[in-house]
């Protein structure tokens, strides 16, 4: 996070939670710990409480974050983490990675 994001950011965090609720929610549900998926060893971050911060992050920068991780972090943990969130977010990302522009449908 670029040194200029970080005042304020406990309030976007909370405004981020407050609007996604339900979707977090449904995340830990299906994802989260005792989940299948996870008994299976996979979405190791979801239920952890960084996994909102990284939530954020996925919604407000994706390019940025994904830059910072690759060089440090092991992809397959935020791309678990990108699939369990929802299509919009690889779709955005794919759609600039070939110069095309994101559209719905």
């Amino acid at each position: 996070m670029a040194n200029e994001e970080r005042a304020g950011y406990i309030e976007r965090l909370e405004a981020f939670v407050e609007k996604h609720r339900d979707r977090l929610e449904e995340l830990l549900r299906a994802y989260g710990p005792g989940s299948t998926p996870a008994s299976h060893g996979r979405y190791a971050l979801i239920g952890q409480p960084e996994t909102l911060v990284i939530l954020e992050r996925l919604e407000a920068a994706p390019f940025l974050l994904r830059g910072q991780w690759e060089k440090e972090l092991e992809t397959v943990l935020l791309d678990d983490l990108e699939f369990a969130w929802g299509p919009r977010i690889r779709l955005s990302r794919c759609a600039a990675g070939n110069g095309q522009r994101g559209r719905a449908g």
